[in-house]
């Protein structure tokens, strides 16, 4: 993971510090993580995209290494702003957006405003589906439970039960460590995750006349796959790929599957190359895939 390190930095408008990882050239790419997740998350599937596009991973503000004010909005409408902001700097529009978790929010929101060409998501919230029971109870934390401990401990037991693989110190102290050293940011990205933004809009979604990758875990304990399906239901252009025996962080449990699927979906829908046809629903829409994994965690066969 030493090689893929957020050590760009921009200043937003609003006086926000973005942390980032740009690598790569041509077409951009540009890579958002959930909660409690840093731009690391991508950290064995974006190297794999650097050959033939230009990715951009964004640790959100809040997180990582990104500034952590205490006087600005960190919810998903935010988030959006800031990376658009970002983006205009770099002056990479339009661009392919991947999110995973509150990133998929990020994407999606981005997808909205118009500028995306192409729209992957990854065990993404989505409508009305969020905060989960988890992050209502973290929100309705007790003052004296923001500390260091307690931080660390509530953020083992996420990754533990969203499928992070045991033993995996590197990427755990990257999510975790940021928080750890300072527990009101952990609480002030948990409360910021508010829902809104994505709710009622499924007519808008629908209309987005751009190709859409929806990669999900069937053993997601978060975001279970029936929101997976709801969006292939709404969105006019999707592809599903579960995964079996994966879960929630799927970006690092099946690297090695799903980044080639990534990179073929991307390849042909921003370069022209090498397309296969999946099965096809009644509306022309693309039906889930089922990939049988087969591996070990980590995507290691």
């Amino acid at each position: 993971m030493s090689e893929w390190a957020a050590t760009q930095r921009f200043r937003t408008a609003s006086g926000a510090e973005i942390a980032y990882v740009d690598q790569g050239e041509g077409r951009a790419v540009v890579l958002l993580h959930g909660f409690p997740t840093t731009s690391a998350l991508w950290s064995e599937m974006g190297p794999a995209l650097t050959p033939q596009f230009r990715v951009i991973a964004p640790d959100l503000v809040g997180y990582g290494g990104s500034s952590k004010p205490a006087d600005l909005p960190l919810h998903p409408r935010a988030q959006a702003g800031y990376v658009r902001e970002l983006l205009r700097s770099l002056d990479v529009e339009p661009v392919a957006v991947v999110g995973h978790d509150i990133g998929g929010a990020v994407a999606q929101l981005l997808a909205l405003g118009g500028g995306v060409d192409a729209l992957a998501l990854f065990d993404a919230v989505a409508f009305e589906a969020w905060p989960i029971e988890g992050v209502r109870m973290l929100q309705a934390a007790e003052s004296q439970q923001e500390e260091p401990g307690f931080v660390g401990d509530v953020i083992d037991l996420a990754l533990e039960l969203g499928g992070m693989a045991d033993g995996d110190d590197d990427h755990r102290e990257a999510f975790r460590g940021p928080f750890v050293r300072d527990p009101a940011a952990f609480f002030r990205a948990v409360r910021a995750i508010d829902g809104l933004g994505l709710a009622g809009r499924d007519e808008e979604l629908g209309a987005l006349d751009v190709p859409a990758l929806l990669v999900w875990g069937e053993d997601d304990p978060y975001i279970g796959v029936e929101v997976a399906d709801r969006l292939v239901e709404v969105l006019a252009r999707p592809a599903l790929v579960t995964l079996p025996g994966c879960g929630h962080f799927t970006p690092l449990e099946a690297a090695g599957v799903v980044a080639p699927l990534l990179e073929q979906f991307l390849a042909t829908h921003l370069l022209g190359r090498g397309h296969e046809h999946g099965p096809e629903h009644a509306h022309g829409q693309s039906g889930p895939v089922m990939v049988p994994l087969g591996l070990g965690r980590r995507g290691e066969a």
